[in-house]
């Protein structure tokens, strides 16, 4: 994580503080989420009295129903049931943050890494990718943990995009999730479905008022060169082309 002492850190899931204590010997501030209540008195029993006390700042709650406050790195073992919701309520926070060093399970971690075209390439990767950078730092053994858990872990480094695409996420994410609910069909294939026909057809009225929805759909795909091409083989640059050609022709997702 390359921790400097000026720095505050937004950790999630501390636990008995293993990870805490660690920290709070090399920075200005620690913000420690936890949303079980016997842990944060652990926590807090295990640096009452010491140098370090006054660097920890405790937040009792569910992280995702909780503002996140200013910090300059996230370092985290999160719980893993928390892991999608949590990286894309880090990737839409303002103001920017530094880097996220984080654990997951090792699937989700690959998941977040994957390319075009390989078997774990998903919605959760293009959107992942779109707004930060991410490496796959290391694997952790399940026998790193007491008691071993059945899943592998990963840690993974992710670093928001500043300034970010100048791209309505909104827009971007009712594209993606139409072409990856069946990632190995054509796209032409994808968009003939009555459901995505009439989400379409209603935004187009409201942006438009006009009618014909589905011979533009299939227009668009065609003009941009896309009709025929797969959701698990694009990437982000391919996703843009044919957003904006959509949006060209008042066609929205959101």
């Amino acid at each position: 994580a390359a921790l400097r002492r000026t720095d505050v850190i937004l950790e999630v899931g501390p636990g008995t503080g293993n990870l805490t204590v660690k920290m709070l010997e090399k920075v200005k501030k620690v913000i420690a989420c936890e949303i079980d209540p016997r842990l944060v008195g652990e926590l807090q029993k295990r640096v009452q009295g010491t140098c370090l006390a006054n660097k920890l700042e405790i937040k009792v709650g569910d992280i995702l129903k909780t503002d996140l406050p200013f910090f300059d790195a996230c370092v985290a073992n999160l719980p893993y049931q928390i892991s999608s919701p949590f990286v894309f309520k880090l990737l839409l926070h303002r103001p920017f943050f530094r880097c996220a060093i984080l654990m997951f399970q090792r699937e989700f971690a690959l998941r977040l890494v994957a390319k075009p075209g390989t078997k774990l390439y998903c919605r959760l990767s293009i959107n992942t990718q779109l707004l930060a950078r991410v490496d796959h730092l290391m694997k952790v053994g399940k026998n790193n943990f007491r008691p071993p858990p059945k899943v592998e872990s990963s840690v993974v480094r992710i670093e928001p995009k500043n300034p970010p695409p100048p791209i309505n996420f909104q827009e971007w994410d009712g594209l993606v999730r139409i072409a990856f609910v069946r990632k190995n069909k054509t796209l032409s294939a994808a968009f003939k479905s009555s459901a995505v026909e009439q989400l379409l057809d209603h935004n187009y009225r409201i942006h438009c008022s006009l009618n014909n929805t589905v011979k533009k759909i299939q227009t668009v795909l065609k003009d941009t060169g896309y009709s025929e091409k797969r959701a698990r083989s694009m990437d982000i640059d391919d996703f843009i082309r044919l957003l904006h050609g959509f949006n060209s022709e008042g066609i929205h997702f959101s």
